[in-house]
């Protein structure tokens, strides 16, 4: 008879457990940074090193790039926005973007595979589903201040989507 010594058990990957496991919740760490580094480096001269060239970057970038502003107040096609005291949806010409509490995300046309609404059946709950290409999907529900908006909601939405989820197809 053979046996083991140590944990049969594998360790748990998800979520839950890694922050990184959600595509573009974290930058995920790669190989070929760790090869670059080498061994002979010690990681707090090269985390000091990373720090430093991004600060450079990021100065070089804003100096090339003068007085831009980061968001586009004035939008010439549709633009969809639903929100109540915790949930917030904005859908227009850059994408989707999404928030709840002091949680957010934000999706471009390009990285967005479908989007789908749903009513409850009883209730003012309003639900809209961002499904990505890779299978994700990331639900919001936002409650409706009357059940006569769900109809005026759909409209717009689909107003939005026809606007630009179209054209981002037609143009990947």
């Amino acid at each position: 008879m053979e046996q083991r010594i140590g944990s049969s058990s594998q360790p748990l990957e998800g979520a839950g457990f890694d922050p990184a496991f959600i595509p573009g919740l974290t930058s995920p760490a790669s190989a070929a940074k760790a090869e670059e580094d080498g061994p002979e480096k010690e990681p707090e001269v090269a985390d000091v090193e990373e720090t430093e060239a991004a600060a450079a970057e990021s100065e070089e970038a804003a100096e090339a790039s003068p007085a831009e502003p980061e968001e586009d107040t004035e939008t010439d096609g549709p633009v969809f926005e639903a929100s109540d005291r915790r949930a917030k949806m904005v859908a227009d010409h850059r994408g989707v973007h999404l928030s709840l509490d002091d949680q957010e995300c934000e999706f471009r046309w390009d990285e967005i595979g479908a989007v789908e609404t749903e009513t409850a059946r009883f209730g003012k709950r309003y639900t809209v589903t961002v499904h990505t290409p890779d299978r994700r999907w990331y639900p919001i529900e936002i409650e409706a201040p009357a059940r006569s908006h769900f109809k005026e909601w759909d409209e717009q939405l689909d107003a939005v989507l026809d606007a630009y989820f179209e054209e981002a197809e037609d143009a990947g």
